[in-house]
Protein backbone atom coordinates (compact mmCIF):
# COMPACT_ATOMS: atom_id res chain seq x y z
CA UNK A 1 0.00 0.00 0.00
CA UNK A 2 1.80 3.47 -0.86
CA UNK A 3 2.35 5.65 2.12
CA UNK A 4 -0.10 8.56 1.85
CA UNK A 5 1.11 12.22 2.17
CA UNK A 6 0.38 14.37 5.00
CA UNK A 7 -2.34 17.05 4.55
CA UNK A 8 -1.22 20.58 3.43
CA UNK A 9 -1.08 22.39 5.97
CA UNK A 10 -3.39 25.75 5.74
CA UNK A 11 -1.78 29.13 5.34
CA UNK A 12 -1.39 30.75 8.45
CA UNK A 13 -3.84 34.36 8.49
CA UNK A 14 -2.33 37.20 8.47
CA UNK A 15 -3.88 39.36 11.40
CA UNK A 16 -5.39 42.59 10.37
CA UNK A 17 -2.71 45.86 11.12
CA UNK A 18 -3.85 47.42 14.78
CA UNK A 19 -6.04 50.27 14.35
CA UNK A 20 -4.44 53.60 14.06
CA UNK A 21 -6.45 55.38 17.13
CA UNK A 22 -3.39 58.05 17.87
CA UNK A 23 -4.59 59.69 15.00
CA UNK A 24 -8.24 58.75 15.14
CA UNK A 25 -10.93 61.52 15.30
CA UNK A 26 -13.85 61.83 17.42
CA UNK A 27 -16.01 61.58 14.51
CA UNK A 28 -14.97 59.66 11.12
CA UNK A 29 -11.95 57.41 10.81
CA UNK A 30 -8.29 57.86 11.31
CA UNK A 31 -6.52 60.47 9.29
CA UNK A 32 -9.81 62.24 8.14
CA UNK A 33 -8.42 65.00 10.56
CA UNK A 34 -4.64 64.91 9.85
CA UNK A 35 -2.19 66.99 7.79
CA UNK A 36 -0.67 65.02 5.03
CA UNK A 37 2.82 65.53 4.99
CA UNK A 38 4.34 67.86 2.26
CA UNK A 39 1.02 69.88 2.82
CA UNK A 40 0.35 73.48 2.98
CA UNK A 41 -0.26 74.26 6.96
CA UNK A 42 -3.28 76.52 6.17
CA UNK A 43 -5.03 73.86 4.81
CA UNK A 44 -5.65 73.10 8.46
CA UNK A 45 -8.10 75.68 9.02
CA UNK A 46 -10.38 74.01 6.62
CA UNK A 47 -9.60 70.55 7.17
CA UNK A 48 -12.29 67.72 7.67
CA UNK A 49 -15.49 69.51 9.78
CA UNK A 50 -13.23 72.88 9.78
CA UNK A 51 -15.53 74.07 6.94
CA UNK A 52 -18.69 74.54 9.97
CA UNK A 53 -16.20 76.09 12.29
CA UNK A 54 -15.19 79.06 10.43
CA UNK A 55 -19.10 79.05 8.86
CA UNK A 56 -19.91 80.37 12.29
CA UNK A 57 -17.14 82.70 12.46
CA UNK A 58 -17.95 84.83 9.42
CA UNK A 59 -21.71 84.70 10.98
CA UNK A 60 -20.46 86.10 14.02
CA UNK A 61 -18.34 88.57 12.66
CA UNK A 62 -21.24 89.25 10.35
CA UNK A 63 -24.01 90.10 13.21
CA UNK A 64 -21.92 91.95 15.77
CA UNK A 65 -19.60 94.32 13.77
CA UNK A 66 -22.99 95.27 11.57
CA UNK A 67 -25.74 95.99 13.98
CA UNK A 68 -22.87 98.09 15.88
CA UNK A 69 -21.55 100.01 13.33
CA UNK A 70 -24.87 100.56 11.74
CA UNK A 71 -26.53 101.70 14.91
CA UNK A 72 -26.67 105.89 15.36
CA UNK A 73 -25.16 105.90 19.09
CA UNK A 74 -22.01 104.30 19.37
CA UNK A 75 -21.00 104.42 23.10
CA UNK A 76 -18.93 103.95 25.62
CA UNK A 77 -19.49 99.95 25.70
CA UNK A 78 -19.30 99.58 21.96
CA UNK A 79 -15.48 98.27 21.55
CA UNK A 80 -16.16 95.55 24.10
CA UNK A 81 -18.57 93.10 21.95
CA UNK A 82 -16.17 94.29 19.03
CA UNK A 83 -12.73 93.53 20.36
CA UNK A 84 -14.34 90.32 22.52
CA UNK A 85 -16.01 89.13 19.28
CA UNK A 86 -12.55 89.26 17.58
CA UNK A 87 -10.50 87.83 20.57
CA UNK A 88 -13.40 84.67 19.79
CA UNK A 89 -12.42 83.91 16.39
CA UNK A 90 -8.77 84.51 16.96
CA UNK A 91 -8.60 82.21 19.81
CA UNK A 92 -11.09 79.74 17.35
CA UNK A 93 -8.33 79.98 14.25
CA UNK A 94 -5.75 78.99 16.75
CA UNK A 95 -7.09 75.39 17.64
CA UNK A 96 -7.89 74.82 14.02
CA UNK A 97 -4.81 75.71 13.32
CA UNK A 98 -2.84 73.27 15.52
CA UNK A 99 -5.33 70.65 16.15
CA UNK A 100 -4.55 68.66 13.16
CA UNK A 101 -0.85 68.13 12.60
CA UNK A 102 1.02 65.23 14.53
CA UNK A 103 4.40 64.64 15.68
CA UNK A 104 4.82 62.32 12.14
CA UNK A 105 5.76 65.75 10.95
CA UNK A 106 7.50 67.89 13.38
CA UNK A 107 8.17 70.62 10.62
CA UNK A 108 4.64 71.12 10.44
CA UNK A 109 4.16 70.95 14.13
CA UNK A 110 6.42 73.36 14.95
CA UNK A 111 5.29 75.87 12.55
CA UNK A 112 1.30 75.26 13.73
CA UNK A 113 2.48 75.72 17.51
CA UNK A 114 4.07 78.78 16.19
CA UNK A 115 1.23 80.37 14.82
CA UNK A 116 -1.41 78.71 17.29
CA UNK A 117 0.83 80.94 20.36
CA UNK A 118 1.03 84.16 17.80
CA UNK A 119 -3.10 84.04 17.30
CA UNK A 120 -3.66 83.22 21.07
CA UNK A 121 -1.69 86.10 22.16
CA UNK A 122 -3.82 88.35 19.55
CA UNK A 123 -6.64 86.70 21.09
CA UNK A 124 -5.65 87.82 24.45
CA UNK A 125 -4.79 91.20 23.58
CA UNK A 126 -8.92 91.64 22.31
CA UNK A 127 -9.52 90.01 25.22
CA UNK A 128 -7.99 92.27 27.59
CA UNK A 129 -8.61 95.65 25.74
CA UNK A 130 -12.22 94.51 25.78
CA UNK A 131 -11.96 93.69 29.71
CA UNK A 132 -10.96 97.38 30.12
CA UNK A 133 -13.58 98.81 28.07
CA UNK A 134 -16.41 97.41 30.12
CA UNK A 135 -14.76 97.87 33.39
CA UNK A 136 -14.65 101.68 32.06
CA UNK A 137 -18.23 101.80 31.34
CA UNK A 138 -19.11 99.97 34.56
CA UNK A 139 -17.30 102.97 36.73
CA UNK A 140 -18.44 105.93 34.71
CA UNK A 141 -21.90 104.27 34.68
CA UNK A 142 -21.19 102.77 38.44
CA UNK A 143 -22.59 99.88 37.35
CA UNK A 144 -23.03 96.02 38.82
CA UNK A 145 -20.83 93.21 38.17
CA UNK A 146 -22.01 89.62 37.45
CA UNK A 147 -25.67 90.56 37.25
CA UNK A 148 -25.96 88.52 33.86
CA UNK A 149 -25.31 85.13 32.97
CA UNK A 150 -23.13 87.14 29.94
CA UNK A 151 -20.64 88.56 33.44
CA UNK A 152 -20.74 85.60 34.97
CA UNK A 153 -19.55 83.07 32.26
CA UNK A 154 -17.35 85.79 31.04
CA UNK A 155 -15.34 86.07 34.31
CA UNK A 156 -14.98 81.80 34.51
CA UNK A 157 -13.93 81.89 31.19
CA UNK A 158 -11.17 84.79 32.05
CA UNK A 159 -10.08 82.99 34.93
CA UNK A 160 -9.41 79.33 33.07
CA UNK A 161 -7.96 81.59 29.70
CA UNK A 162 -5.30 83.03 32.43
CA UNK A 163 -4.36 79.90 33.74
CA UNK A 164 -4.04 78.81 29.95
CA UNK A 165 -1.81 81.17 28.68
CA UNK A 166 0.43 80.70 31.92
CA UNK A 167 0.28 76.94 30.84
CA UNK A 168 0.93 76.91 27.81
CA UNK A 169 3.81 79.70 27.71
CA UNK A 170 5.68 77.74 31.00
CA UNK A 171 5.35 73.79 29.49
CA UNK A 172 6.32 75.03 25.87
CA UNK A 173 9.66 77.42 26.24
CA UNK A 174 10.83 76.32 30.11
CA UNK A 175 9.22 72.70 31.05
CA UNK A 176 12.08 72.42 33.39
CA UNK A 177 10.79 75.45 35.43
CA UNK A 178 8.18 73.81 36.92
CA UNK A 179 10.21 71.23 38.63
CA UNK A 180 9.93 67.72 37.12
CA UNK A 181 11.50 66.05 34.11
CA UNK A 182 10.38 66.88 31.08
CA UNK A 183 9.03 64.14 29.56
CA UNK A 184 6.45 64.59 32.80
CA UNK A 185 5.76 68.03 31.59
CA UNK A 186 5.32 66.93 28.18
CA UNK A 187 2.48 64.63 30.09
CA UNK A 188 0.59 67.55 31.59
CA UNK A 189 -0.21 68.96 27.87
CA UNK A 190 -3.08 66.85 27.58
CA UNK A 191 -4.99 68.83 30.79
CA UNK A 192 -3.46 72.30 28.56
CA UNK A 193 -5.59 70.10 25.53
CA UNK A 194 -8.41 69.23 27.91
CA UNK A 195 -8.91 72.86 29.80
CA UNK A 196 -8.40 74.50 26.23
CA UNK A 197 -11.88 72.66 24.86
CA UNK A 198 -13.64 73.50 27.95
CA UNK A 199 -13.02 76.98 27.83
CA UNK A 200 -14.02 76.73 24.20
CA UNK A 201 -17.46 75.63 25.45
CA UNK A 202 -17.18 78.32 27.98
CA UNK A 203 -16.71 81.09 25.56
CA UNK A 204 -18.78 79.82 23.51
CA UNK A 205 -21.76 80.48 26.02
CA UNK A 206 -19.83 83.40 26.93
CA UNK A 207 -20.75 85.03 23.02
CA UNK A 208 -24.35 83.97 22.69
CA UNK A 209 -25.36 84.82 26.45
CA UNK A 210 -24.14 88.37 25.63
CA UNK A 211 -27.14 88.64 23.02
CA UNK A 212 -29.33 88.69 26.00
CA UNK A 213 -27.92 91.69 27.72
CA UNK A 214 -29.25 94.90 27.26
CA UNK A 215 -27.29 96.33 24.90
CA UNK A 216 -26.33 93.44 22.61
CA UNK A 217 -29.69 92.05 22.88
CA UNK A 218 -31.85 95.36 23.73
CA UNK A 219 -30.38 98.51 22.00
CA UNK A 220 -28.92 96.58 19.11
CA UNK A 221 -31.40 94.02 18.62
CA UNK A 222 -29.03 91.30 18.05
CA UNK A 223 -31.09 87.86 17.59
CA UNK A 224 -31.00 85.28 19.94
CA UNK A 225 -31.05 82.36 17.22
CA UNK A 226 -28.27 84.05 15.14
CA UNK A 227 -25.83 84.06 17.96
CA UNK A 228 -26.81 80.56 19.25
CA UNK A 229 -26.73 79.00 15.70
CA UNK A 230 -23.20 80.52 14.62
CA UNK A 231 -21.93 79.02 18.87
CA UNK A 232 -23.40 75.64 17.74
CA UNK A 233 -21.26 76.02 13.88
CA UNK A 234 -18.11 76.60 15.71
CA UNK A 235 -18.55 74.02 18.46
CA UNK A 236 -19.84 71.38 15.09
CA UNK A 237 -16.48 72.05 13.28
CA UNK A 238 -14.06 71.81 16.25
CA UNK A 239 -15.07 69.03 18.07
CA UNK A 240 -15.44 66.23 15.90
CA UNK A 241 -11.72 67.09 14.52
CA UNK A 242 -10.32 66.30 18.27
CA UNK A 243 -7.77 63.66 17.72
CA UNK A 244 -8.60 60.68 20.63
CA UNK A 245 -4.97 59.77 20.78
CA UNK A 246 -3.89 63.09 22.10
CA UNK A 247 -6.81 63.20 24.73
CA UNK A 248 -5.39 59.61 25.86
CA UNK A 249 -1.93 59.97 25.52
CA UNK A 250 1.13 62.04 27.03
CA UNK A 251 1.80 63.20 23.15
CA UNK A 252 2.65 66.81 22.42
Amino acid sequence: MPPTSPPPRPRARRSPPPPDTEHEPLLGRPGDALLPPNTALHINLYLGTAPLTLLGLVLLLTIIPHAILTHPRLPLVSPHPLLQTLGYVLLVLAILILQPTSSLVPEAKRRARAWHAALQGASAACFVAGVAVIEANKMVNKGVHFHSAHGVLGAASGVVLVGQYAFGVVMWLVPGVVGVGEERARGWWRWHRYSGYAVLVLLTGTVVSAAATPYVGGVLEVKMWMVVLAGVLVLAGVFPRVQLGKMREARV
